[in-house]
């Protein structure tokens, strides 16, 4: 495992440094960027005793291999990797504090670090407790996916499960009704349920819902498509399907 992870673009540094400033090592800034963004992150930075050094472009391009780092970069410690443990951790915790219904989102195969990314932001915004992915087979937490994530992933947790069909089930033990997403569902995504304890299950960007996970789900539903195009982007239809939970949830 990974001791120590590049972070960088602004929204994913400020949000470690707002979220978990003790993981932070040192930061890079652009030699000559003045903006209102960059200089919030410097306060928070001296605020948490941060060392922060100036380097030209070039040197940030290295270091985020070529990644739209927006002038700042930071060192930070890696997180630490959740597992289903921790997602069994976190039902429980729920249901003890009887506050709110579980709201999770599964990504069966999601391999393309822009993708996860966008899905945890969309995560985010909907209020879900957290975003659950095989560990193998599919990307985790890298710099791209926190850069994309605009600080998302730094506060939705990301479970790495090592065998998602046995999660789901312990999920179903848990009182958690599973929704798969498939085009091919007679079942229309605004005629389901989506109100009470949820997962959203969404498959991989070209091949959609493996068999064993189709087969876990409790429902299939499709998002009705009135266009030429057969298919949607998993980041487009994850969002979607969670926000038509999050409209029949508070009405």
């Amino acid at each position: 495992m990974k001791k120590q992870d590049i972070t960088f673009g602004i929204h994913a540094v400020e949000a470690v440094l707002k979220h978990s400033p003790e993981r932070v090592i040192e930061m890079w800034v652009q030699a000559g960027r003045d903006d209102q963004r960059l200089t919030r992150l410097l306060q928070m930075a001296a605020e948490y005793g941060v060392s922060v050094q100036t380097s030209a472009r070039k040197v940030l391009d290295e270091k985020s291999d070529n990644g739209q780092h927006q002038g700042v970069l930071a060192r930070v410690k890696a997180v630490k990797q959740l597992n289903d443990n921790d997602l069994l951790a976190l039902l429980d915790k729920i249901e003890v504090e009887k506050t709110e219904t579980p709201f999770l989102l599964i990504l069966d195969g999601v391999t393309d670090p822009h993708n996860l990314g966008a899905c945890l932001r969309n995560a985010d915004a909907a209020g879900v407790h957290g975003v659950i992915v095989p560990r193998d087979n599919s990307v985790g937490l890298t710099p791209t996916v926190s850069k994309v994530a605009c600080g998302a992933a730094e506060v939705v947790p990301l479970f790495q499960v090592t065998n998602l069909a046995r999660t789901m089930k312990s999920l179903q033990d848990k009182g958690v009704w599973i929704v798969g997403a498939a085009g091919e569902a007679d079942s229309d995504l605004y005629k389901t349920d989506l109100k009470g304890s949820l997962a959203i299950a969404m498959g991989a960007e070209d091949k959609g819902l493996r068999r064993l996970t189709r087969e876990g789900c409790d429902s299939i539903a499709s998002i009705p498509m009135s266009g030429s195009v057969s298919s949607l982007n998993v980041s487009v239809a994850s969002g979607i399907c969670l926000f038509e939970a999050v409209r029949q949830r508070l009405s």
